[in-house]
């Protein structure tokens, strides 16, 4: 079974955020928001495994959003596939007390774990179709000093409060069906992925103000190619790895930070320890350039197998 932990930073710069007047409405809208970006973490994806938005004006981020995660197959012998995915996330909204009253500044931390079970149905040789079901469970909290939005807003106390000390939870339901080929040689080995994933996001327990809900669709595809580099380590071959994925975002998902999709290229080594009675068999260490629509960014990733 194989394990992948994930490392990623990618730099975008949509345009600044005004800020928002303390109303219900404006919140509401906020907190679709937010459970829309916790929809690009939802499930193991090398484009997205952290993101770091700034503003133009003054080059601070204010959302970020970073994941590990990983799956694979119990064992040769046993079709189950099994997967995982936590991920934190930051974001910084400003809302305004009132009019001519100074933005008041908000942080909301989210925590977010999405668990998936499929099963291996063979197609042909080394090709297997993988139904999954995936399941998520996700907690947003705020905290601000809202004291002048108290008194800009009494109309509002419900929004208010929620800026101060807030939460929304969230649960998430639906499935992804993956085209999974392997191919494994002394002399090379390749892999090769397509996957399209929907899960639905809604709220339930939260504060009174707010309820959220998302529709997260992505259809992604990744591949990697990995040889032997000529050199020995640890009494096995030391390979060099080749990687590309491609991840097009739709649902709600599709423009919310501006673009509708992500390549990633990546280029790295793999260490072999299989030789060694140790946990680990394998470590790989990659780099990844990212591009996207009038976005770039790189990635360094860190993965395992057991």
């Amino acid at each position: 079974m194989t394990r992948a932990l994930c490392i990623a930073w990618l730099l975008l710069a949509p345009a600044p955020l005004r800020a928002q007047e303390v109303t219900d409405a404006d919140l509401q809208k906020r907190a679709n928001a937010v459970l829309t970006l916790m929809g690009f973490s939802l499930t193991p994806d090398v484009t997205t495994g952290a993101l770091s938005i700034s503003e133009q004006s003054t080059g601070d981020p204010y959302f970020r959003q970073t994941s590990i995660s990983g799956g694979g197959r119990v064992s040769k012998t046993v079709p189950l596939y099994l997967e995982g995915t936590l991920a934190y996330g930051r974001y910084d909204p400003s809302f305004a007390a009132g009019s001519g009253q100074a933005p008041i500044p908000v942080n909301w931390e989210s925590l977010l774990a999405t668990g998936g079970v499929g099963w291996d149905f063979p197609v042909a040789k080394q090709l297997w179709l993988r139904p999954i079901f995936n399941f998520s469970l996700g907690r947003i909290e705020s905290e601000g000093a809202t004291a002048p939005a108290t008194a800009a807003a009494p109309g509002n106390r419900d929004a208010v409060d929620f800026l101060g000390n807030g939460r929304l939870n969230a649960f998430g339901l639906g499935g992804s069906l993956m085209l999974d080929y392997e191919r494994y040689r002394p002399e090379n080995e390749v892999d090769f992925e397509v996957r399209y994933t929907y899960i639905n996001l809604q709220s339930f327990d939260s504060s009174q103000s707010v309820e959220g809900h998302a529709n997260a669709q992505t259809f992604s595809l990744w591949s990697r190619y990995r040889a032997p580099t000529g050199w020995v380590l640890l009494e096995r071959p030391l390979r060099y790895v080749l990687e590309y994925a491609y991840t097009g975002f739709l649902g709600d998902l599709r423009g919310v930070l501006g673009f509708d999709r992500l390549h990633s290229f990546g280029a790295g080594v793999e260490l072999d320890s299989s030789h060694y009675e140790v946990f680990v068999s394998r470590t790989r260490l990659l780099v990844r350039y990212k591009v996207g629509d009038n976005v770039t960014g790189w990635a360094f990733g860190l993965a395992v197998s057991f």
